[in-house]
């Protein structure tokens, strides 16, 4: 038992260091996993703001890409009018555009008029201004923007490229970028492309002085406010603020604990950039948000660990008790077989003795084997009964029972067993009863037995009570015995279990309570226990009434 109880200890010792090693760990996995996700927030807060950015710049660039080459499909047959419905369209779908300027050029024989790039023979015929107004568009014609450097240049592309142009294929986007576009800050200029056909006729019209012909070319320029782009913040969890600021800006008051980025716009929009703002505080919300779920995972490991180390430490403390019922019940049932076999022994030594036995004498020692072979015996039937019992190899044999008769014969034989005990009895309501006798028998063997051992001397006392109780009936054992303690009611009814008390040092195995719980439960019964230390106990046994 020493030995055991020393690698219990050792065991214990083991869990207990296996525990603190696992909470250790989980106080390091929970810094490790919180700096790591401290890192990824500070990672992602300096490279998400490129989703920002193409969103924000998606409406620009779709109007780059799509809205302006729409201007080629008219093939220099714009007018004042559908360019003005061109430009609603525009500032219906683009807000950022605030201001449109339509040049209605042509391209003529650079002898018959004067035009605005000498010796090239294009110039323009009209220029109309259109703004949004109230949901409309206003448009005026506004000579004044003829000498600006938009138109000049955009002449001059053109020129150059129907000088040089190769008729024979197709412009490459390379070649149609460098001259039928002039993308400045806040300002897009775009001429319509010509066909191949009509290059060739460009040509030649350049060439040859002595023809007269007019040929129409459109030119737009579309002037921009970055301010108008809508910031479409798609990671508000990272970025608090984001706006539109001048490439040049740099504040000087930048609050502490403000984190900034800052990403810059394309195109016409090349001299803007994004300003990226967050507090510290908003992206510590973020990174508690984000290590939640895995120190949620980490506690659930951590409390499966200890919850597996409980299940050990209960395991083991069961099995410590087990050992124990086990190492009682050994000791003790070597005592109950140690004692008769010592009489009996004694009793043999006697017997075949040289001296010679009286009658008297002879009967004597032939009582003495009878009874302690009785001991014998009935202690190994009650081990053997219990192994039925658990193992269901015996049968309920229901029989009528008079109650009245069959509780009288077993005071009767206890009164004559144990004359200082009182027993007496009543019965109620009922006068028969089918159950196995037998088994019936025993449960009340048993429990007298307890009644009488475990009560004070000028106490033994046991009152049997018998009533139906709706389809039960209820039998009660009342005694005025030495009771248990509350902790112990759990217990009583355990294999092997025993009382630590003054009564129970000897002779018990641990089975007599555990036996009539088999018994009752067998039976299609319960049995439970009310006691008070001191005072006494009370035994309840409930069985069905009907067969």
């Amino acid at each position: 038992m020493k030995a055991s109880k020393n690698l219990y200890r050792k065991n214990f010792t083991l869990i207990t260091a296996f525990l603190v090693l696992i909470t250790v760990s989980l106080v390091i996995a929970v810094i490790i996993s919180y700096n790591l996700t401290t890192k990824y927030v500070e990672n992602e807060f300096a490279s998400k703001k490129i989703e920002v950015l193409d969103q924000t710049i998606k409406p620009y660039n779709d109007f780059f890409q799509l809205k302006i080459p729409e201007i080629t499909s008219y093939q220099g047959f714009l007018d004042s009018a559908s360019a003005a419905n061109y430009s609603a369209t525009v500032f219906k779908s683009y807000p950022f555009v605030r201001r449109v300027l339509f040049y209605d050029m042509q391209i003529s024989n650079p002898v018959l008029k004067t035009s605005l790039t000498p010796n090239q023979g294009i110039s323009v015929k009209a220029i109309y201004q259109y703004k949004p107004k109230h949901g409309n568009v206003k448009g005026i014609k506004d000579m004044a923007w003829s000498n600006t450097d938009d138109f000049k240049q955009m002449a001059l592309k053109l020129s150059n490229f129907i000088s040089v142009a190769d008729t024979s294929r197709l412009p490459t986007q390379d070649e149609i970028f460098r001259t039928f576009y002039n993308v400045t800050p806040d300002k897009i200029s775009y001429l319509n492309i010509p066909r191949r056909e009509d290059i060739k006729i460009y040509q030649s019209l350049l060439k040859n002085g002595n023809v007269k012909a007019f040929y129409k070319q459109n030119m737009m320029t579309f002037l921009l406010d970055a301010h108008q782009l809508k910031v479409k913040n798609t990671h508000p969890e990272l970025y608090q603020q984001v706006t539109i600021q001048p490439v040049v800006y740099d504040p000087l008051d930048v609050e502490g604990g403000r984190k900034v980025t800052e990403a810059a716009l394309t195109g016409a929009f090349s001299n803007f950039k994004l300003y990226f703002v967050s507090t510290q505080e908003h992206l510590e919300r973020e990174i508690d948000r984000r290590f939640l779920p895995i120190g949620a995972i980490v506690l659930l490991i951590y409390f499966f660990l200890v919850l597996i180390s409980w299940l050990i430490y209960r395991n083991l403390n069961v099995n410590l008790k087990v050992f124990k019922l086990q190492y009682d019940f050994i000791n003790n049932f070597t005592h109950e077989f140690k004692t008769p076999v010592s009489v009996i022994k004694i009793a043999g030594s006697n017997l075949k003795g040289d001296a010679e036995l009286s009658e008297r004498q002879r009967r004597h020692y032939g009582k003495i084997l009878d009874e302690e072979a009785d001991k014998l015996n009935e202690l190994m039937n009650k081990l053997l009964s219990f192994t039925q019992l658990e193992n269901k190899s015996i049968t309920v044999k229901r029989e009528e029972i008079n109650l009245q008769q069959f509780v009288k014969g077993y005071i009767d034989t206890f009164k004559i067993k144990y004359p200082d005990f009182n027993l007496t009895f009543n019965i109620g309501k009922v006068d028969k009863f089918y159950s196995d006798p037998v088994l019936l028998g025993s449960v009340f063997q048993n429990l007298m037995e307890n009644a009488y051992k475990y009560s004070h001397p000028g106490k033994k006392e046991l009152f049997i009570n018998i009533k139906p109780e709706k389809r039960n009936i209820v039998f009660s054992f009342a005694d005025k015995g030495i009771g248990m303690a509350r902790r112990e009611l759990s217990d009583v009814f355990k294999k092997f279990y025993r009382i630590e008390n003054q009564y129970n040092q000897n002779g018990s195995v641990g089975l007599g309570l555990a036996f009539c719980k088999e018994l009752v439960n067998f039976m299609g019964g319960e049995i439970n226990v009310s006691s008070k230390l001191n005072e006494g106990s009370t035994f309840t046994v409930t069985l069905p009434l009907e067969i």
